[in-house]
């Protein structure tokens, strides 16, 4: 690999009512980012100039015409569109989301060309998205579609990483969701992105109970005893580091966490809730499984500070070099297997 490349990385704009512009913005402010990077943002110049004089944000950038044409050390600015959406702080409105999807779109495309190396992407409202051809329930689900591989929600820290067996469905049809089939599969994608995009040799993975206190041997419901067990013991018999099912109340209130790589919760809330609480403002969604690298912050649009001038960063710089990180340890890890001696030299 070689490490003077410097990494192309694109930025769909989000929701332009959001924060999405302004932590994009705040986040380049700081030019030492571009020693990191060559970024290259996905909306229009007249859009970030709006954004960054009503915000009060200095900050340089470069238009240019394709994602190809970006220049290293500088903020690139693809327009995607000439005209001058209206924008309205606060309000989740129609025209915001059709741009959302335009500068997504935008941004996909360029990546499946080659033209960017990664994606990170701001924040959107998955209500106003959607349109005629654009029927997703959010991000996840366009890149699985559009990028190769099967995507896998990841919620990562550089200690923390969860991902889930259900992600957006309802409640009442989660236990029917989980079957045997459903667990390998998400255990193999998790197991795949460990290895492959946080190096990790030999993944450890646990696997949070379906019901509260894993069913207390089926007093609270038979779905831990007659599908997570004997699945998670089908794993680790074919020599997988896969443990549970764990109760998920006390899992991470007792530190549980921190003896695993990553962890599988069984539904949304009882994954994402302990994940925000522990890593608010650090953490960073990634999709794991699709054979490019996106991230994006663990907020949303945040509509209520939106036009403030005062939204927080932190987690789309974490996003950025998550990205990076990931994308540099893909490259490694396809010299390593793609290389008998270096893959020798990995197995001892």
């Amino acid at each position: 690999m070689q490490e003077s490349k410097k990494i192309k990385v694109g930025i769909s704009i989000g929701d332009l009512n959001g924060i999405g512009c302004e932590v994009v913005l705040k986040t380049f402010e700081d030019t030492r980012m571009l020693d990191f990077c060559t970024p290259v943002i996905f909306a229009s110049n007249k859009t970030i100039s709006f954004q960054k004089n009503e915000l009060g944000i200095a900050v340089n950038y470069h238009g240019i015409a394709h994602a190809s044409k970006a220049i290293d050390g500088k903020l690139n600015v693809v327009n995607v569109w000439k005209e001058v959406p209206e924008i309205a702080f606060g309000q989740a409105t129609a025209e915001a989301g059709k741009y959302a999807v335009r500068s997504l779109k935008a941004a996909v495309e360029a990546l499946k060309k080659g033209e960017i190396d990664a994606l990170v992407t701001a924040p959107i409202n998955k209500n106003n998205i959607q349109e005629a051809d654009f029927k997703f329930p959010g991000h996840t689900d366009y890149l699985a579609q559009e990028l190769e591989g099967d995507s896998l929600m990841f919620m990562v820290t550089d200690t923390l990483k969860v991902g889930l067996l259900t992600d957006h469905v309802a409640v009442k049809e989660v236990s029917d969701a989980i079957t045997p089939e459903l667990i390998k599969r998400k255990v193999a994608l998790v197991e795949k992105s460990l290895k492959m995009d946080f190096a990790q040799r030999k993944p450890k993975i646990a696997i949070l109970g379906i019901n509260p206190h894993s069913g207390d041997n089926g007093v609270i419901g038979k779905e831990d005893d007659e599908v997570l067990k004997p699945t998670i013991k089908e794993l680790t018999d074919l020599g997988h580091l896969v443990y549970g099912p764990y109760s998920a109340d006390s899992f991470f209130g007792s530190d549980g966490y921190k003896n695993f790589d990553a962890i599988l919760a069984a539904y949304h809330d009882q994954g994402l809730i302990p994940f925000k609480t522990l890593s608010f403002g650090k953490g960073v969604n990634f999709t794991a499984g699709l054979s490019r690298v996106r991230t994006s912050p663990d907020h949303g649009t945040a509509y209520e500070i939106a036009g403030k001038g005062n939204a927080d960063a932190s987690s789309f710089k974490e996003a950025l070099f998550t990205a990076l990180r990931i994308y540099r340890n893909r490259m490694e890890y396809r010299e390593l297997t793609e290389n008998p001696l270096q893959k020798q030299k990995m197995k001892r």
